[in-house]
């Protein structure tokens, strides 16, 4: 098991826009697809989204990356959108809980 620490700068003034995109759109529909979400978060600054998701496997991730990102719904609706909130700067880290880690 692992999980994903996602990073994203969002554009100057649309922080409150991304944040009710991703829980009204975005985080259902990973949901729907299957995805564990860990949580989400919104840093201090007003450019900065952390969110985590967790994945059994590699194997596991693939299936689940093909099937939110090569949909129909992905292609059309959700990312033409994000492309309006969030800069194209994303960071991701693949980490592993530690033997006493809340989360594992």
């Amino acid at each position: 098991m692992f999980y994903e620490l996602r990073r994203y700068k969002i554009a100057d003034g649309k922080m409150d826009d991304w944040v009710r995109f991703m829980e009204e759109v975005i985080i259902p529909f990973q949901i729907a697809q299957g995805m564990v979400i860990a949580g989400s978060f919104r840093g201090e600054d007003e450019t900065t989204y952390v969110w985590l998701r967790r994945f059994a496997s590699e194997a596991e991730r693939e299936k689940l990356y093909a099937k939110v990102y090569q949909s129909e719904k992905w292609r059309n609706e959700i990312a033409p959108r994000v492309a309006e909130l969030m800069l194209p700067d994303i960071d991701v880290t693949r980490i592993v809980p530690t033997p006493h880690s809340v989360i594992s």
